[in-house]
């Protein structure tokens, strides 16, 4: 039965991949001074209004919105101004349909759930981690993009967060909650020092948000297997453009993106690699 899901959920993600898009795209615009975009831009709403192309704003008909399809059928290329079509499009696409079929199968929110209270209750969890990744997404690119994080986005999901976590004050599950938030205030706490340690120049506030919102969505300890793969991913990358020449020791990287893929992975296999790294000592 879940392989009759599979594609189904692809599908939406791929969707709703196309929507986030629009999302970063207009949100852009609402975060950039009114003289390099101009104020008729700067208003718009990021949450509605028609589709268009970013370089000529010639509205866009549905045949140029079929996720990932249409880009492939245009040739990366937009059908009234032939100017080139950023990859980020259908890569955020990709990664949206991807990363929503994981959590379905991950999570085994499948239909082998029988009772109906049981069925509710996953379903809603579901939801939930696509809009948490939904959120993370977001944050991914615009932050890669215009080195970033907006809080028109931090905020709600740190609020829904909160949200999801006050279920387990209600089911007297106290410990959970209080992991997230210890996690929470612990990983911004940390992020803070390294903050007025390096006077801003190492991270920023808006890595402080993040990690906080790390900490509610993750809990302990899954947020320190988010940290440090962070840093070490971090490491990496830096290491390797200031070796190929397109970046130097002052240059300034984006720290959001590495926060966001470690935080995926926490997500997915934080408990497996906090395993793998107690057995190296038994």
């Amino acid at each position: 039965m879940n392989l009759f899901f599979y594609p189904i959920i692809f599908i939406f993600g791929l969707i709703v991949g196309s929507f986030l898009n629009c999302v970063i795209y207009r949100l852009a615009l609402q975060n950039f001074s009114e003289k390099n975009l101009g104020g008729q831009e700067k208003r718009e709403s990021f949450l509605k209004g028609r589709s268009y192309c970013p370089q000529c704003k010639h509205l866009l008909n549905w045949q140029d919105l079929i996720p990932v399809f249409s880009f492939l059928i245009l040739k990366g290329k937009c059908r009234y101004c032939k100017k080139p079509i950023s990859l980020q499009y259908p890569l955020v696409e990709l990664a949206t349909g991807g990363l929503f079929l994981l959590i379905f199968n991950f999570q085994q929110f499948g239909p082998e759930l029988t009772t109906e209270g049981f069925l509710v209750f996953n379903f809603l969890n579901l939801i939930y981690y696509w809009i948490i990744f939904c959120f993370l997404i977001v944050i991914f690119v615009f932050d890669l993009r215009h080195y970033i994080i907006p809080d028109k986005v931090i905020y709600p999901a740190i609020i829904i967060a909160l949200i999801f976590n006050s279920q387990f004050l209600i089911s007297k599950q106290f410990s959970i909650f209080n992991y997230s938030i210890l996690s929470a205030f612990g990983a911004a706490v940390f992020f803070l020092a390294i903050v007025l340690i390096s006077r801003g120049k190492w991270m920023g506030i808006g890595d402080i948000k993040l990690t906080f919102f790390m900490g509610l969505f993750l809990g302990f300890p899954n947020i320190l297997v988010a940290i440090f793969l962070s840093f070490i991913l971090g490491a990496i990358i830096g290491i390797e453009l200031i070796i190929s020449g397109k970046k130097t020791l002052k240059s300034e990287i984006p720290f959001g993106p590495f926060l966001v893929t470690g935080t995926i992975i926490g997500f997915f296999w934080g408990q497996e690699i906090i395993n793998w790294y107690l057995n190296l000592f038994l």
